[in-house]
């Protein structure tokens, strides 16, 4: 291994500690830096006790960073933890317990006032402890730095701890989202010797605008004030901690040209690096196994709509049945749910029209506040849990009778298969299954369920699961988990079994829903204003070949959902034979998703960073 290479450090608060999207982009992208970097990258993060018990596995540190955990420890009170996170690539991981400074927030708001103007209001409990958080992360690059000087290269060339090879060791601070950007911004107002990166994956004054419903944000993007905007919403401060991070960053980066055009005059700084998000891409070894794993998922799913539907399934699943979904934050007009159901409710018309055989179940997948599963659905999952039960009993002594019949030389009585009481079990469970309501729209009972906007446009819609609805709705307002009773699959797995997602959101920095179905052969529907679309445009010459349709979000709103409408009944007017051939070729692009494509942004910006600050020419 090279030691004279420069160390890197990332640096979110998502670091062993599943939360969101930032989770996902440094988690997945860890392999290919593991890669590039070795030991010389280390992830720093919050030590959050129930998160690391199940991602991370605590090592020895080497001379170097004992000496700087211990001295932080004994001068500042710090407590820190260094190991291994368990996540592909195994990289090593520095976790911070922020409680152990507390003490310190007075001071260090102080401090951000004094430096910044920087407002930091006791409410924003959230800020409290990313302020904590940034001032570990400071204190340890600041003693790292010091102390480095006092080291020399081992001959192993392992972590054991950033050895310091002689002269000035490059090191770069990489910071994820605003959350992070108290370190840099501490790191910065000390002086110490680093080079920063800052990524922005969606402004922050983006995100809120948009999430209040607003669809003309990119055309009045010109003419908004973002600091008078951000003190209307109440997030100024926050505002103000991200123009900051990218203002006073060595490099700044965002995910996409779109969010580039929106941070520069939001944040007041021309990004220097776009850095799109990737994903793991893992190939089955079987060109045919990922159709395979579909048609495994798919089997769950169909076992749910048994139970879901019971009584009312009057088609076929297997050939007649498709799964859309839609899925992420609960953002009403932001995702596009709006846009998705009312095209759903144009495909029903349409479907009925040309009285076709097919039915689409549309599953709506958001987080909202519940009770629990609501009576109905668990007494359809109870009915076909207890037939499925009955049958696989039934089958077992039919076999039975089969073969004591043709050991004895004779053919088996078709009239005696089933006896008198196994078919009076069966009539008890025929007549469980009917049902004298229509099959319920949720899966769960809502706290809010009749001022719920999802539910609402549904009844407006009048999509209630009746008898002739070519469209099925359910919406799952809770995020998938295999260890549930109701849908036992992990949302990759639910990706992976149904046939198309629809994502329209209007603001969507990069777009990692469409990007999942991709990976996993699912056609999909996204804006044309999220960055993944902007970016299969750039590298493919027609995406809707591979079952990538971008509808235009910025036309009249009836034209789009009359765009996503015609996407969904053209895919359904599709052979069996004919979708099978779309899954294959969008499975095919998905290498233009991989971290693998992708890292090397990350190391452009990496280069630019150490050429900057260092004047350094070293390409890592």
């Amino acid at each position: 291994m090279d030691l004279s290479g420069p160390l890197l450090f990332e640096v979110a608060s998502e670091v062993c500690n599943k939360v969101g999207g930032i989770y996902t982009v440094i988690s997945t992208k860890a392999p290919v830096t593991v890669e590039e970097y070795g030991a010389r990258v280390c992830y720093l993060g919050p030590y959050i006790e129930r998160k690391a018990a199940a991602e991370f596995e605590s090592r020895p540190a080497s001379d170097l960073l004992s000496s700087v955990m211990k001295e932080l420890k004994e001068r500042i009170g710090l407590e820190s933890h260094f190991g291994r996170w368990l996540i592909p690539g195994n990289p090593y991981a520095l976790l911070f317990s922020i409680n152990s400074v507390r003490d310190r927030l007075n001071t260090l708001k102080s401090d951000l006032w004094e430096k910044y103007q920087l407002p930091t209001p006791d409410h924003d409990h959230e800020m409290s402890e990313m302020i904590l958080f940034g001032f570990a992360v400071a204190l340890f690059l600041q003693e790292l730095v010091k102390q480095k000087e006092n080291f020399r290269t081992d001959q192993t060339g392992s972590l054991n701890g950033f050895q310091h090879p002689i002269g000035e060791r490059e090191i770069i601070a990489h910071f994820h989202e605003w959350l992070a950007g108290f370190g840099l911004l501490f790191t910065h107002a000390w002086g110490v010797r680093v080079a920063t990166i800052f990524t922005t994956h969606a402004t922050l004054l983006g995100r809120w605008i948009c999430a209040s419903g607003s669809t003309t944000f990119y055309h009045d993007l010109p003419k908004i004030e973002p600091d008078r905007e951000a003190g209307e919403r109440g997030i100024f401060h926050r505002h103000l901690a991200e123009k900051l991070s990218a203002q006073l960053s060595t490099i700044f980066t965002t995910v996409s040209e779109i969010t580039a055009t929106e941070a520069e005059k939001i944040l007041g700084r021309k990004v220097d690096q776009i850095t799109p998000n990737g994903l793991g891409v893992f190939r089955p070894v079987a060109i045919h196994e990922f159709q395979n794993r579909h048609a495994e998922y798919k089997k769950v799913i169909h076992e749910f709509v048994r139970g879901h539907f019971h009584g009312a399934l009057d088609w076929d699943l297997e050939d007649d049945t498709l799964y859309f979904f839609t899925a992420g934050r609960y953002e009403y007009y932001n995702k596009g749910v709006d846009l998705f159901l009312d095209a759903l409710g144009v495909l029903n018309n349409r479907l009925k029209k040309i009285n076709s055989s097919i039915r689409v179940v549309a599953f709506i997948v958001m987080p909202a506040e519940i009770y629990g599963y609501n009576s109905e659905s668990l007494k359809g999952q109870s009915l076909v849990g207890h037939l499925r039960e009955t049958t696989n009993a039934l089958s077992q002594s039919i076999k039975e009778r089969i073969y004591s019949s043709l050991v004895l030389g004779e053919l088996p009585n078709t009239d005696t298969l089933i006896s008198s009481d196994e078919m009076v079990t069966l009539k008890r469970h025929l007549l469980s299954m009917k049902r004298d309501s229509l099959p319920p729209i949720t899966t769960h009972s809502l706290k809010n369920d009749s001022n719920d906007t999802i539910l609402n446009h549904i009844r407006t819609l009048a999509l209630f699961n009746k008898v002739e609805d070519r469209v099925k709705i359910v919406f799952h307002p809770e995020f998938l988990s295999s260890y549930q009773s109701i849908i036992p699959l992990e949302y990759d797995q639910f990706v992976r079994g149904c046939h198309m997602g629809c994502f329209c959101s209007y603001y969507e920095p990069w777009g990692y829903t469409p990007a999942e179905c991709t990976l996993r052969g699912v056609p999909s529907i996204s804006s044309n204003l999220a960055g993944f679309s902007n970016y299969m445009q750039r590298v493919l010459t027609h995406p809707e070949h591979h079952g990538i349709f971008i509808v235009d979000r910025q036309c009249p709103r009836d034209e789009t959902v009359s765009t996503i409408a015609d996407h969904m009944f053209n895919f359904c007017k599709m052979s069996r034979r004919e979708r099978i051939e779309m899954r294959n070729r969008t499975e095919r692009v998905s290498d233009h998703l991989s971290w693998e494509s992708l890292s090397s942004q990350y190391r452009m910006a990496r280069n630019l960073a150490l050429n900057k600050f260092y004047g350094s020419s070293q390409k890592k």
